[in-house]
């Protein structure tokens, strides 16, 4: 897989080059309320810029169905980006109004050498996401007719066979940038130079998302820490009830496999034995008083719903986590976005900042959640931009947009 510094060590000067970045940032209106990802891509546009390239920017936001949709324009990033290109030294950054057509045509041959341009959502084209090899590489084609040469540092959507990610980089001379070669650097001590103990923190809401990254992991971690709404259908597999809580019980049977599994092979399960229930779910909105009660995790009452781990839990779980040298963590403990019921996602985020692990929070609604409250990016060994791509990873499955940068 080729690096953005050979690519610049070849000469980008007065050249075109496509970055696929990956700004599907969370906005609030206009309001970007994590701007993470647009900080992640700011060293490989900067470093392109800098060696006197034409920087075409592109990405997706949201999940538009193949048309302009306002609530998913990429201007607010735009505006981000700009001013944190400023602060590193950087110029402004131009908009194109479209993806390929004469917005994004004129845009792109009016840059000058060093100067950045972002083009609007790609997903508003149907051919980015399309199913159809024909009509992505036909959307492909339009792209590369606006670029010399890609760089591919959008990791979070490298596990999408879309036309910026998969098509695009078959059709002119491309590299990995800094971020997407940082995030498989980490990966691979997740999976093929562990220090161990390798402990791992699964949470999220549903445990059929989780299955396939807990088939791989039984067969590389020391400890599983299992917490978030999924936790519910473990404990129900154990036998007990946990009243009105999250359960998927179809996959019973596959998580009583599991908890078996690793029994066999000497891997730690840990479950809550604590929980933080409610009788409904919490107002997010407002965030208002949810009267929440802590009870034990074998014997939920019927009509309340488990929403984090309880506080002896918390204590187990840092415990769990203190011996460990690598760790994982992708998926939040609990309804982290409600004071309420932030507890558990807050303790697990501090026993990784105090541990001396290597720590890598696992992107999605993990990322989100140690930022919301409150804890510094350079507190973990690494934050990926990437979730489903990270989990993907993980499960040991081909990845589109890997596997193109590294034809």
């Amino acid at each position: 897989m080729k690096t953005i510094d050979e690519l610049v060590t070849e000469g980008v000067a007065g050249k075109r080059v496509f970055v696929r970045a990956d700004l599907n940032v969370p906005l609030a209106g206009d309001t970007i309320t994590d701007d993470g990802r647009i900080r992640a891509a700011v060293p490989t546009i900067l470093k392109l810029a800098d060696a006197g390239a034409r920087v075409v920017v592109a990405s997706h936001l949201g999940r538009p169905k193949g048309a302009p949709e306002a609530r998913f324009s990429l201007a607010p990033v735009a505006r981000r980006l700009g001013e944190l290109l400023a602060g590193t030294g950087g110029g402004a950054v131009t908009f194109a109004a479209d993806t390929v057509g004469d917005s994004a045509k004129a845009t792109v041959a009016a840059l000058g050498d060093g100067e950045v341009t972002l083009l609007e959502n790609l997903r508003f084209n149907p051919g980015e996401t399309s199913k159809d090899d024909a009509e992505r590489a036909a959307f492909a084609d339009e792209l590369a007719a606006l670029a010399d040469a890609y760089v591919g540092d959008g990791f979070g959507a490298v596990h999408r066979k879309h036309a910026s990610v998969y098509d695009l980089p078959r059709r002119l001379p491309h590299a990995a940038g800094g971020l997407v070669a940082t995030e498989v650097g980490v990966l691979k001590q997740l999976t093929d130079d562990v220090k161990r103990p390798y402990a791992v923190v699964l949470g999220g809401a549903k445990v059929s998302d989780k299955l396939a990254v807990i088939e791989q992991l039984l067969e590389k971690a020391d400890r599983i820490l299992i917490g978030g709404g999924m936790a519910y259908t473990f404990l129900r597999a154990q036998g007990h009830d946990v009243g009105d809580s999250l359960l998927q019980e179809d996959q019973i049977p596959a998580v009583r496999g599991y908890l078996e599994r690793a029994k066999e092979r000497g891997v730690e399960f840990v479950l809550p034995v604590d929980v933080v229930a409610a009788d409904a779910f919490p107002d997010l909105a407002t965030k208002a008083p949810a009267h929440p009660v802590t009870v034990a995790a074998d014997a939920i009452p019927a009509q309340r719903m488990g929403l984090d781990i309880g506080p002896e839990s918390q204590k187990l779980y840092a415990a769990k986590l203190a011996d460990a040298a690598t760790v994982f963590w992708n998926g939040p403990m609990g309804v982290f976005e409600h004071p309420d019921f932030a507890g558990g996602t807050r303790a697990v985020a501090q026993a990784l900042t105090d541990s001396p692990a290597f720590t890598v929070v696992g992107g999605g609604d993990s990322a989100a959640a140690v930022r919301t409250l409150g804890f510094a990016d350079d507190a973990f060994g690494h934050i990926s931009t990437g979730g489903g791509a990270s989990l993907e990873y993980l499960e040991g499955k081909t990845l589109p947009g890997l596997a193109a940068l590294e034809d």
